[in-house]
């Protein structure tokens, strides 16, 4: 069988999608593509030789299997729904929401309609940041006790972007408060979080941070504390760990080569990947591999509506915490 895959919204993420579905992904093809901007439609429509479709032709056509929901996040629930009820198969990119009422909302849809449906936290298919998952959960660190996450970009985005993005907690940390759920393997209860503007007043301006720490508590007890910055001059700085009775488990950044030179007073190598989809390149391929098997398959969702639903309202609670300089709640749904 193969899955045909309509995406819907080709930006940068999308055109991406689109590739890796066309190109590189087994068992899947692309269908179609769409998008508001008819121009960006048609020329990613060009380059994959597929047609360029309006998201009611991708919906009713029975050339298209499922739906790749890569548009910008205020659409996403309506593009959910909608799907949902032509009873396509749905993977959307996170967030699913900004609002964890709408989000709800998606989840009902998706819910009654009985499709499946996968959401796009693609560094859980990492191969480094798996394997502290799965060395976790087969208990090779024994009890654990502690976990750490750096998260830092390489620049801050626009600030036009920040401005709709949900700030720093929903856009950029969403993917930490993902992998502390993943690689910890319990739910987070209680959020506290510090921040301030230390990269571009800009930002403040515009109601957002560029650099905060967040403490998460657990179900299970673990604390998993988590920094992020908007601007780390040496690359895409991506680590994790996981510290237990038993051991320690840890994914470091990798360089962009292993290449190393010893002079009499120095050595020195390749710095870290600038961009990140140079950094996560292969786990948005593991990504749509998992999606398609899925699909195909059967079984549980590879990433939830639930693991969806999760990092929006620790992200919600992170933001409560920096307005209130007090521990917050998570809202468990």
């Amino acid at each position: 069988m193969t899955v045909r895959i309509g995406v819907a919204g080709v930006g940068r993420i999308g055109r991406m999608h689109a590739g890796i579905i066309a190109r590189e992904t087994p068992g899947a093809s692309l269908a179609g593509v769409f998008d508001v901007y008819a121009t960006g439609a048609a020329e990613v429509a060009s380059e994959f030789q597929v047609p360029a479709m309006s998201y009611e032709e991708m919906l009713a056509s029975p050339d298209v299997d499922a739906i790749a929901v890569c548009s910008s996040t205020d659409t996403h629930v309506d593009l959910i729904e909608r799907a949902a009820a032509a009873g396509k198969a749905i993977f959307c990119e996170k967030p699913v929401s900004l609002d964890l009422a709408e989000v709800d909302r998606a989840l009902a849809a998706v819910q009654a309609a009985g499709v499946p449906f996968m959401v796009g936290f693609n560094r859980r298919f990492d191969p480094s940041h798996a394997a502290v998952q799965q060395v976790v959960a087969a208990g090779d660190v024994g009890e654990p006790h502690l976990a750490r996450i750096s998260s830092r970009d390489p620049a801050p985005p626009p600030v036009e972007y920040i401005k709709v993005s949900g700030g720093i907690f929903v856009d950029m940390m969403i993917h930490d408060f993902d992998m502390a759920r993943f690689v910890v393997g319990s739910p987070v209860l209680q959020v506290y979080a510090i921040g301030a503007v230390r990269v571009d007043p800009a930002i403040g301006e515009a109601g957002d941070l560029d650099t905060a720490v967040v403490t998460l508590t657990h179900a299970n007890g673990v604390i998993t504390t988590i920094d992020n910055s908007r601007q780390a001059v040496y690359g895409y700085d991506q680590r994790l760990e996981v510290f237990g009775s038993a051991g320690m488990a840890l994914s470091e950044n990798p360089n962009k080569t292993t290449a190393m030179v010893f002079t009499a007073d120095q050595r020195h190598g390749a710095n870290l990947p600038y961009f990140f989809l140079d950094r996560y390149m292969d786990s948005y391929r593991r990504e749509w591999a998992a999606f398609v098997s899925y699909v195909t398959d059967g079984g549980p969702s590879p990433v939830s509506g639930a693991d969806g639903r999760a990092p929006v309202a620790i992200g919600l609670a992170a933001w409560e915490s920096v307005r209130t300089g007090l521990p917050v709640s998570v809202d468990q749904g």
